[in-house]
């Protein structure tokens, strides 16, 4: 069981030793990737006085991505690049970036993390433990299913789909009408063998490292429901041990992996998309008419996670999204 060690976090990580940098996933994963390239960054503005080593998986805590914020903030846990949906588990004020269908792109979901909303989120995650240094836009979910007829809120109702941990995502689809279902990858194989599974959300990348296409799940649906941002953070407590001059290498350094997460967040996506036409998965797209469906269907959802998340948060990231382009 994953125990957090009141002396162990109060003694904290010592800045001479080398840092651990906890990813939920792998670099083979462009979030991974990106802890991986923080991890290596520090070492070269530094010249290899302050080494980090990236610990995919969430490793650092006991392999269960909802906790990592929790083993950041705690001190097992040294640096982290983390999701926005995961994360918000722990930092209510992060729900505002994946309210159902508020930022349609990348560049909306780049207006989240940036002017007053920037400062109201860094002030939550420092509140929580740590120590916000860079942002950077993951982009947003799919929908995948075995079904094609998946195109409407009326044809999402009765869908039994799987979720991750996010409870903000479950209530997405209860407001569609649909039964969002907690399961392991066994137990979701297992429910699309027998029929018992109509579909899984998740990321583009994750659908085609699943296989679950093998499974009857042939149809994905880019609906652009719910979005995700990449957060670069240190543990509180080591941050402020840090000189000015450590800071700065460590924030340039984030600020450098975070300027190359879009381009390897792109990669990601087309090559994705490329396996999984290989594959004879068909995909399709929302309209703007379709979003906006969608996203009246699903109003009940927004308005209970924009009220988690601040009622002037959310305000402020409405506006943000509604901005003409700079």
């Amino acid at each position: 069981m994953f125990a957090l060690s009141t002396a162990l976090a109060q003694q904290g990580p010592d800045a001479a030793k080398e840092w651990k940098v906890s990813t939920a996933v792998g670099p083979a994963f462009a979030l991974g990737a990106a802890g991986d390239r923080w991890a290596k960054h520090i070492g070269e503005r530094s010249g290899g006085r302050l080494t980090a080593k990236l610990y995919p998986g969430a490793t650092l805590a006991d392999r269960e991505p909802s906790r990592e914020f929790t083993a950041l903030a705690s001190g097992f846990a040294d640096l982290a690049v983390g999701s926005s949906l995961v994360w918000s588990l722990q930092i209510p004020e992060l729900n505002v970036i994946g309210l159902p269908w508020i930022a349609p792109d990348e560049k909306a979901l780049a207006g989240l993390v940036g002017g007053t909303i920037k400062e109201r989120l860094d002030a939550a995650i420092e509140r929580a433990g740590a120590v916000p240094l860079a942002y950077a836009a993951l982009g947003s979910r799919a929908l995948a299913t075995t079904t094609s007829g998946a195109q409407t809120p009326e044809e999402i109702k009765g869908l039994k789909v799987r979720v991750g941990p996010a409870p903000l995502v479950a209530d997405l689809f209860i407001a569609l009408g649909a039964e969002p279902k907690t399961l392991t990858f066994a137990e979701a194989q297992a429910a699309l063998r027998a029929g018992t599974l109509d579909g899984q959300e998740g990321t583009l990348a994750q659908f085609a490292a699943a296989r679950f296409d093998a499974f009857g799940v042939r149809h994905v649906l880019l609906w652009a429901a719910t979005g995700e941002v990449a957060v670069f953070a240190v543990n509180r407590a080591l941050w402020h041990r840090l000189s000015v001059a450590d800071q700065a290498i460590v924030r340039d350094a984030a600020n450098e992996a975070a300027a190359e997460l879009p381009a390897l967040v792109a990669a990601e996506s087309d090559s994705a998309l490329a396996e999984l036409r290989k594959r004879g998965v068909t995909l399709s797209r929302l309209t703007a008419s379709g979003r906006a469906a969608f996203a009246y269907a699903a109003r009940g959802a927004y308005d209970k996670w924009g009220a988690v998340a601040g009622a002037d948060l959310v305000r402020a990231a409405e506006a943000a999204v509604a901005a003409p382009p700079q």
